[in-house]
């Protein structure tokens, strides 16, 4: 059956549109970071104790990665517009309750209440702007301005960070969500008017339970790793119990009525293709911000505002590579050669980075500039694209769940990232000093030893990706994705994906 989708909106609707999802979009991604760096204060300010400091992060990550793809469906149950609406405004209410908190209890409440709006905020954003824009021209556009602005709110955030806890104190670091949320409601009326799903929200609930505590305890058994060790019973079983209970997950959605995570989303070659690659990229991604947040101010002596102004250039150059590179190819090339060539310019500019020691000169121009420019032009073309696909072939019905998986996926990689990261460069160095004599000096070379130890798994992590990618791409039928756009009214809710024609 074929379902007409009523018209894109007009022009300036459209530009509306871009700028209200690109502003729920930034004030997300700024959350994630910006918090970080006002925890020391935060934790000084509220009293909290060393061993509890974390769940101020964990509490969000726990509470996004584990009701996303709930979130993702209710979105289509009622309606992408009014869920982006509610989620804001959860959003801007648990921003003001955390920057008002007057203990630790409060606060962290307050963190897995933004990760829950988030929840239902992010997939409705993305489903929106890929129902705004269907023409394959101005869609290559659109999503490359939302990849930009995600790539570059996390630099930001650390700037914005520093900046607002020192000149006007922690609080303000949750504050300001208030007023950006208020900004992007009052353009709510102009985002384009869907219909909720037919009838009752039909919940599978079996798969809400399984997907929420499997995506949650791989993300806590994640974050567990850096400071307790891998071999910890509090991370192994977090990590095992995660990896069976999104096992169950699956088979249980291949048998579903209406499923919570219809199979045929994620086993879509091209879509599945969208998903491993983002997953690769923010586990690689993850761990070159780490380094640079590590390297330039225990080594090169930045302050925290220093090291994030420094990411400013893998910001704009994220803009660059997702707005001006990714826009105009994603029109003319295959968008999987596209993600290839994402992933391996990331891969050379972390390969820059392995050749650097605690005494390198020229530090700046001849490796951290260089790194910096291939790494965002390689992250900001592959989310622009990866976005892209991932929603196309599916209809409004779909659209929300396939948004709320992307980003489950993107929450994954990157706890992944970070606790990977952590754990080889913590071995590096302490193998490198167990074989040389103490001092400043051996310390520091050893610090980095292991930061380049690091390095070399991500650069070996995005390489595998681009040549998996590339093997599957060959597999697969030509420019799949111009033919996913014209095939994206079908099936509005059916559950298997439209196929992607041979030649």
């Amino acid at each position: 059956m074929r379902q007409e989708l009523p018209a894109a909106p007009a022009r300036p609707a459209r530009r509306w549109t871009l700028l209200v999802v690109s502003l729920a979009q930034l004030m997300a991604v700024l959350d994630a970071t910006i918090v970080n760096v006002a925890l020391p204060s935060v934790q000084q300010g509220l009293g909290v104790a060393d061993a509890e400091r974390h769940w101020a992060v964990t509490a969000y990550s726990l509470a996004l990665g584990g009701s996303l793809l709930l979130g993702g469906r209710v979105c289509g149950a009622l309606g992408h517009r009014r869920s982006f609406a509610a989620g804001l405004i959860g959003f801007a209410a648990a921003s003001a309750l955390g920057g008002a908190a007057g203990d630790a209890g409060t606060f962290f409440a307050a963190r897995a209440l933004q990760g829950l709006s988030a929840a239902l905020m992010a997939p409705a954003a993305l489903a929106l702007l890929s129902m705004t824009f269907p023409d394959p021209r101005e869609r290559g556009r659109a999503f490359g301005v939302f990849a930009g602005v995600g790539a570059g709110g996390a630099a930001l955030g650390v700037v914005a960070g520093g900046l607002l806890t020192e000149y006007a104190g922690w609080r303000w670091c949750l504050y300001i969500n208030v007023p950006m949320a208020a900004l992007a409601l009052l353009g709510t009326p102009l985002l384009r008017r869907d219909r909720p799903g037919r009838g009752p929200l039909r919940l599978d609930l079996p798969g809400v339970l399984l997907s929420a505590a499997g995506i949650a305890a791989l993300v806590g058994g994640l974050s567990q790793a850096e400071s307790r060790g891998w071999g910890d019973p509090l991370v192994l079983l977090p990590l095992l119990g995660g990896a069976g209970l999104l096992a169950l997950f699956a088979r249980v959605e291949a048998r579903a009525r209406h499923p919570l995570l219809p199979p045929g989303i994620v086993l879509h070659r091209v879509r599945g293709i969208a998903f491993v690659s983002v997953g690769l990229m923010f586990t690689a991604m993850f761990g070159f911000f780490l380094f640079m947040s590590y390297y330039t101010q225990t080594v090169l002596g930045y302050t925290a505002v220093g090291a994030g102004l420094t990411l400013l250039v893998n910001a704009a150059a994220s803009v660059v590579g997702s707005t001006v590179v990714a826009g105009r190819l994603l029109v003319r090339a295959d968008p999987r050669t596209v993600v290839v060539a994402a992933l391996l310019s990331s891969a050379a500019g972390i390969l820059i980075l392995t050749r650097l020691t605690a005494d390198s000169a020229h530090v700046l121009v001849v490796y951290l500039l260089p790194a910096q420019v291939l790494t965002g032009i390689g992250l900001g073309c592959l989310l622009a694209t990866a976005a892209n696909l991932v929603t196309s072939g599916t209809g409004p019905a779909d659209a929300g769940v396939a948004s709320g998986a992307y980003n489950a996926v993107q929450q994954v990689g990157a706890a992944l990232g970070t606790a990977l990261f952590n754990s080889v460069a913590t071995a590096g160095a302490a193998a490198y000093a167990a074989s040389r004599e103490s001092g400043p000096e051996a310390l520091s070379a050893g610090a980095v030893h292991g930061y380049t130890a690091a390095l070399w798994v991500a650069f070996a992590l995005l390489v595998c990706g681009a040549f998996a990618v590339g093997a599957l791409s060959r597999e697969g039928a030509d420019r799949a994705g111009p033919v996913l756009e014209r095939q994206s009214t079908e099936g509005e809710n059916d559950h298997e994906p439209p196929q992607v024609r041979r030649p």
